[in-house]
Order: structure tokens, then sequence, then C-alpha cells
């Protein structure tokens, strides 16, 4: 069947199917939660610092934690068959690797603490292992998101530090979520208490640091 004459040919819709698991599956990438710990961290490494030198050491102190050394293992897991996929998609697995998050999470707070890193560095590190000791409990249970969780937790950290300056990029939340459930990997039910938990944990640990 072709288009009248002056108009576009219509797109199949399996194409545009395509088209949206496409986008759902690059902001799922690109809002990764190793990529937006890491982003969160040079943010608070620039404000916080003093010297150029102050600022590598806050960042390579805090996103070794949060994104270098969890990556390097999960892909350790994933090059060895020991996980079936990246996105750890099987609940089983997943409880087993956050158990070592929160180790790396832990550790991350202690050594910001011992080099007196500024407060809203430590409390953030601390927030992260909060929130991985919590997801790591639920998974036992439930597959909560960890994008939905990933995404709100540093976008919360940086209104705290910035006031209503990074709100617009606050849109990236629901949009995030979005793409999970279109993906299939998670439920709306999941998505909302990655982002309820995220904030919680978040505003609580920030309270006891004196953030906030």
């Amino acid at each position: 069947m072709h288009a009248p004459a002056g108009l576009p040919t219509p797109v199949p819709l399996p194409y545009r199917k395509r088209v949206w698991t496409d986008l759902a599956r690059i902001f799922s990438t690109v809002c990764n939660p190793f990529v937006t710990s890491l982003a969160l961290f040079v943010i608070l490494a620039a404000v916080r610092s003093r010297t150029t030198a102050d600022f590598w050491v806050l960042l390579f102190n805090s996103a070794f934690f949060t994104s270098i050394g969890p990556m390097i293992y999960v892909f350790w897991l994933y090059a060895t068959g020991r996980i079936s996929d990246l996105d750890m998609s099987i609940r089983a697995e997943r409880e087993r690797v956050f158990v070592v998050f929160v180790i790396f999470f832990g550790l991350g707070t202690i050594d910001l603490w011992l080099i007196g890193a500024p407060a809203i560095i430590t409390a953030s590190m601390a927030g992260y292992a909060v929130s991985s000791l919590v997801v790591q409990w639920i998974t036992r249970y439930w597959k909560i998101s960890t994008h939905a969780l990933g995404i709100t937790a540093p976008l919360l950290a940086l209104c705290v530090i910035d006031g209503t300056r990074p709100v617009p990029f606050l849109v990236l939340i629901p949009i995030v979520c979005w793409a999970r459930v279109y993906l299939r990997a998670h439920t709306v039910l999941q998505v909302i208490a990655g982002v309820g938990l995220a904030s919680i944990s978040t505003l609580v640990v920030f309270r006891l640091f004196h953030v906030v």
C-alpha cells in the first residue's frame, strides 16, 4: 500500500516500537547507577574542592568506591559467566552482588571520613551504603529498581547543595522509570519503590551528617 502523492510513507508500527525500545535502552544505559554516581561525585568534588589536587583526591576516593571498583567487579562477574547479563536481571544474582556493593560503599564512607572529605561527599557515600544494604535485603524477596534509585539519589543531593537550579533535571526521574518499565525490566511499583527508597535514605543520611 502506497501513500498518496505528496504525503510521507506511513511508518510500520513494528519500526515505531523499535524506536521507543532503542530510546528506552539509551536512557537506561546513560542513566546507569554507575554513571550517575560518578557524575554526582565529579560535581561534588568540583564544588567542594579548594585546589586542583584537592579535586582529584576527593574524586578518586569517591569514584573508586562507587563506580570504578563496583563496575570492574560486575564486568569480571559477567566475563567469567557468574551473572547472566550486566543488568543482573536474575534476582538471585543481584542479592549476592549487592553484598559486595555494600562493602564497597561502607569502605568508601570510612575512607572519606578518614581523609576529612566535606560532609556532603561523605554523606552521599553513606547514603549509597545504606541504600545498597536495604536493596540487598529487599532483593531476597523482590526486584526493586536500582536505576530509579540511582537517578533519584544524585539529583536530590544536587538539589540539597544547589537549591532550585538542578530542579529541571528532575524530569530524568520519570523518564528513567518509564524506560525501565517499557523494557519490562521492572514493574511500575518497583520503580516507584526505587524512587522512594532513594528519597528517604538520602534525606535521612544527610540529616544525620547535618547536611540539611
